[in-house]
């Protein structure tokens, strides 16, 4: 279900909806039926005036309850089977889909992470 959130966000609804009805994983049937309904909701109750003209901003799954059942097995013996749930949020703003950043490289990142050490300041120091 992480992998399609991250997948789809930042697309715009339509090429959304193509990639999950394309994709064999279990969570892409739920995943799109959500973003039909929004995008239904979008248009009825927030006044967007085409549901075509929707982006997904931010897409992220967040773990549910997770139930811990027994399994039976012979001899006496028993097994612990874990149901798992897992939330799924989406928000759609109305517009065109922001470009899309470039990649960061490691040099970046060290780079980044230099300047943040040399920039801080020390309290109660000389």
């Amino acid at each position: 279900m992480w992998y399609l959130a991250k997948l789809i966000k930042g697309m715009s609804i339509d090429q959304a909806l193509a990639q999950l009805e394309f994709s064999d994983k279990k969570g892409a049937k739920v995943i799109k039926e959500v973003l039909l309904e929004a995008q239904e909701m979008a248009v009825r109750n927030h006044n967007v005036e085409f549901k075509s003209n929707l982006h997904i901003a931010e897409s992220m799954t967040g773990r549910g309850r997770y139930v811990k059942r027994i399994r039976y097995h012979g001899k006496g013996m028993f097994g612990i089977m874990k149901i798992v749930r897992c939330h799924y949020f989406v928000k759609l703003v109305e517009g065109p889909p922001p470009p899309p950043e470039p990649p960061r490289t490691g040099f970046d990142q060290a780079k980044e992470y230099v300047q943040q050490l040399r920039s801080r300041t020390l309290v109660n120091t000389l």
